[in-house]
């Protein structure tokens, strides 16, 4: 019987999330889903000097808001605190014991040795030979200068444990099988090899996935665009479209398709499938997933998904009857603007009359003096209509068109920017029927007499 698969995403908190670092995640999540298997976190935080539980805290939130929840760890003391779930992540800084343990181990066996107030772990001279889930055979042999002392610090002159022992130790205490990280990590596997083998373990498979990079081909650092996903959240992406893009960074389903959730993907996805040449990031391409994604919503869920953006930008929706923000929602929901564009969409709906946002250039342009003559003649037709919706509201302004011998533009950006202040937006008989005719009528009156400074 084989080994339940176990796989791990080991980040250390550094103040972001990298979006290699989260595709690095969803892979490993992917993987665990496909088989079964259990997907654990680990946060590398023995580096007391550069991290900080709000450093961890961007990593747990960018995960939880790509919805990618790990499957075990030490039960938390506040399990609906901000960065906790019923569980939290493993925490290296909490497992010196265990290190210390394992340090003495190697000490015993004569496989590591005190050096000048630190620990050195005895490499083996060989060469490291290794089959990659991805990659295929990789053969490490020393380099030159390796030659001389291969030997490698496994314990600080300060007692902290090195990356290259803690990650060995806590894979195999945790009993990871499966290593999936990125292909910078490559020239560590031989160690970490090396290690496992000192304490007589058979090694994880590993499987280096591709890197992500810039669109001109060089590596993508935390400074450039798109590089952390606190990037996304802070520009209202839905998280299924940066997850569904994430995916194809460097996989593709055989199946075919390109927009699908992660639970799709893990029913399809495979290590072997995974792409050998590194993956260029294109923003353009990802808001052209988000916008699949949104206008793909059920209605009801992206009222669910507005609410609260509205909510923080003063617009009080709370204050509307819940058909009130649906209708208003529906009317933008096909646009697939980033959530943080939505208040400047739809706030319109939710401003008092004589208070909306105006664009100078779009009343200047619009609400003209010879406008407001035909302003006062389509009041009369809105007016007078029996059926206030979006049909009638379209026949009454384009026969008032007719009448005038005027094409329809004269009177349909006059009207738009007087019911909502710009020149763009949402399809003008829908939001005028979502308004109603009371506030349409309110609103051309303020335009006729005279728009606000």
């Amino acid at each position: 019987m084989s080994q339940p698969v176990r796989v791990r995403f080991a980040p250390s908190p550094t103040g972001f999330l990298h979006i290699g670092g989260a595709r690095t995640a969803l892979f490993n999540w992917l993987h665990a889903r496909h088989v079964g298997g259990t997907f654990v976190l680990r946060i590398e935080d023995t580096d007391a000097a550069r991290n900080t539980q709000e450093a961890t805290d961007v990593i747990l939130r960018g995960l939880r808001w790509l919805g990618l929840e790990w499957d075990e760890g030490p039960v938390t003391g506040d399990p609906t605190g901000p960065s906790r779930g019923a569980h939290g992540p493993y925490f290296q800084s909490q497992r010196g014991d265990i290190y210390r343990k394992r340090v003495q181990e190697l000490k015993d066996r004569g496989l590591a040795y005190d050096h000048e107030g630190a620990v050195k772990f005895r490499m083996q001279r060989e060469p490291v030979i290794f089959q990659d889930q991805i990659i295929g055979e990789i053969s490490r042999a020393l380099t030159d200068r390796e030659q001389a002392d291969p030997d490698f610090v496994i314990i600080r002159s300060d007692g902290l444990p090195v990356f290259h022992f803690v990650n060995v130790v806590d894979d195999l205490e945790m009993g990871i099988t499966h290593v999936i990280r990125g292909e910078d990590h490559v020239s560590n596997t031989a160690k970490h090899i090396a290690l496992f083998r000192a304490f007589g373990a058979t090694p994880p498979a590993y499987a280096h996935i591709p890197l992500i990079l810039n669109p001109d081909g060089s590596k993508m650092s935390k400074r450039d665009q798109g590089a952390t996903i606190q990037a996304y959240i802070d520009a209202g992406f839905y998280p299924a479209a940066v997850a569904n893009y994430l995916c194809l960074l460097g996989w593709t389903p055989k199946e075919g398709g390109e927009f699908f959730t992660k639970e799709d993907a893990a029913r399809h996805f495979a290590l072997c499938d995974v792409h050998r040449s590194n993956a260029r990031f294109d923003m353009k391409k990802l808001e052209h997933f988000h916008f699949e994604h949104v206008r793909r919503l059920p209605p009801a869920e992206f009222v669910e998904l507005g609410r609260p953006v509205l909510e923080r930008a003063g617009l009080k929706p709370e204050a509307f009857p819940a058909t009130y923000l649906a209708n208003a929602l529906a009317t933008v929901q096909e646009k697939g603007k980033l959530l943080s564009e939505l208040p400047g969409w739809v706030d319109f709906y939710f401003l008092p009359d004589d208070a909306l946002n105006f664009d100078p250039e779009a009343k200047a342009k619009a609400l003209t003096p010879a406008a407001r003559p035909l302003l006062e003649k389509l009041r009369e037709r809105f007016a007078a209509l029996p059926d206030f919706t979006s049909p009638h509201l379209e026949a009454a302004l384009k026969q008032l068109a007719t009448d005038l011998q005027v094409k329809a533009g004269p009177l349909v950006q006059p009207c738009r920017v007087a019911c909502t202040g710009r020149g763009v937006g949402p399809s003008l008989y829908h939001l005028m029927e979502v308004l109603g005719r009371d506030r349409v009528l309110r609103r051309l009156d303020l335009a006729i007499a005279g728009p606000p400074v």
